[in-house]
């Protein structure tokens, strides 16, 4: 029987195994062919739309994809990839039961394996940074971010210390990639719909900082519409610092590199990703940058029966410009959804070629452009060639997304959201509770750590 072990539930990881449980229905039925996913989560987060999942826009629970209600003849495992000895097709993987029980760690052989785990947070030796700052990559990042800013507001709303109000209605975002500047825009439009509802805080109240070492913001988007983007948020009374770094958050205070301190209760760290650690532990090869070396048709260079891609893979762009000498590298294909989706068909047409013994093919696209969404009813966009700005680019940004969404279930789900939240005002509900479930129950256990006796 031949196995395919898919590490990684993400985005490539689940549009892989999604397409190999089509190419290989016949195998899969008759019991000649399996396919393993592991992942530490039992769903895959569509990650573009977190920043609405943030403002409210979007039901959380929308921007997921349970992986066993997808993947039905596949076997998932929810756990992590520890260790792959790729010359005994072995993968060790760590699940929640052997954390808790101790139990030992499961081995799973393989035959052919996709190495897709996908990237994580960029974090730099900052002081203050591992304590003070949020991320903003999963969907509990999301939730804990939209919580976190209307918990401000109430902190705000109700003390009597001007220096504790002014921290908590400042919000810090560090880095102008997509991510900081969409979860900055639909959090500040959010938070300024909000605060009507609030007797004692104006829009002018609030101070929202984006920081971005480099000298321009959503760099995928092109120089002009780059500039737009910073006037359109500055016209909203965002403070865009270019050039500019994050020195120090110690003692709730954001130092920047120009000199500048604001005292605030909210950093929100976006300063790019990093390939995942596990890919060290593959001992496969990787290049100067952390990622798996790969072959035009997404195979591990140089390593048969080994595939990735995505944020993980180092895919030759075949469509760029050929290098200008021989021992130049070709150009690799950039780390977005747009070439992660399409890898995902051709890698799994690929694996599915090899386990049946038939041809490979290479993998060839050449980039369309991007899209931003800089708040409700706001964005740009630059697509094949076109340039687009304000509610159309808002509108691109919408429907691409949305087409792009797995499963016809949640683009019905998102679509409907969408269409009463357009009938209906926002939703400004802070539910801080989510993040500590049993504070309820501890204080009706132990009433008096909270009350003086009478």
């Amino acid at each position: 029987m031949a196995s395919i072990l898919v590490v990684g539930g993400g985005y490539v990881g689940m549009n892989t195994a999604l397409r190999l449980q089509q190419k290989l229905k016949k195998e899969l039925r008759q019991g000649t062919a399996q396919v393993i996913v592991v992942d530490p989560d039992p769903y895959m987060t569509y990650q573009p739309f977190l920043p609405e999942a943030a403002a409210g826009s979007i039901s959380p629970r929308h921007v997921v994809v349970p992986l066993r209600r997808v993947l039905t003849q596949c076997t998932v495992i929810v756990g992590e990839v520890t260790a792959v000895d790729h010359a005994a097709r072995r993968a060790t993987v760590t699940t929640l039961a052997a954390e808790e029980t101790g139990e030992g760690a499961l081995e799973v052989t393989y035959d052919e394996i996709v190495v897709a785990p996908g990237s994580v947070s960029r974090t730099l030796p900052v002081p203050g940074l591992a304590d003070a700052g949020i991320g903003f990559k999963t969907v509990e990042e999301a939730i804990a971010l939209r919580n976190h800013v209307l918990g401000q507001l109430d902190i705000a709303s109700s003390t009597r210390n001007p220096e504790v109000r002014d921290a908590a209605l400042t919000f810090v975002f560090v880095g102008g990639g997509y991510a900081g500047v969409e979860a900055l825009a639909e959090l500040e439009d959010m938070a300024r719909y909000a605060v009507r509802y609030y007797h004692n805080i104006t829009p002018e109240d609030m101070k929202w900082i984006l920081v971005e070492a480099t000298d321009r913001i959503l760099p995928e988007v092109g120089p002009e519409m780059g500039r737009y983007a910073i006037r359109e948020l500055r016209g909203r009374n965002i403070d865009v610092r270019l050039e500019t770094r994050l020195e120090s958050c110690e003692n709730r205070i954001a130092v920047l590199s120009d000199g500048s301190r604001f005292p605030t209760r909210t950093l929100v760290w976006t300063a790019g990703v990093k390939p995942h650690p596990v890919l060290a532990a593959t001992k496969l090869p990787l290049n100067g940058r952390g990622r798996l070396k790969c072959t035009a048709t997404l195979q591990v260079d140089g390593v048969e029966h080994a595939w990735s891609a995505g944020d993980a893979a180092a895919v030759p762009d075949l469509t760029a410009e050929p290098p200008a000498t021989p021992d130049e590298p070709r150009a690799t294909c950039a780390p977005n959804a747009q070439h992660a989706l399409r890898q995902a068909r051709v890698l799994a047409e690929n694996v599915a070629a090899a386990v049946r013994g038939g041809p490979i093919v290479d993998y060839a696209y050449k980039y369309a452009g991007s899209v931003a969404s800089l708040g409700l009813h706001k964005g740009v966009a630059h697509v094949y060639g076109r340039k687009l700005r304000g509610y159309p680019a808002w509108l691109m940004h919408r429907v691409y997304h949305l087409g792009r969404l797995p499963t016809f279930n949640r683009k019905a789900r998102v679509l409907a959201e969408w269409t009463l939240a357009g009938l209906f005002k926002r939703e400004i509900v802070s539910l801080g509770s989510l993040e500590n479930p049993r504070a309820e129950f501890e204080l009706a256990a132990d009433t008096g750590r909270h009350y003086e006796s009478t």
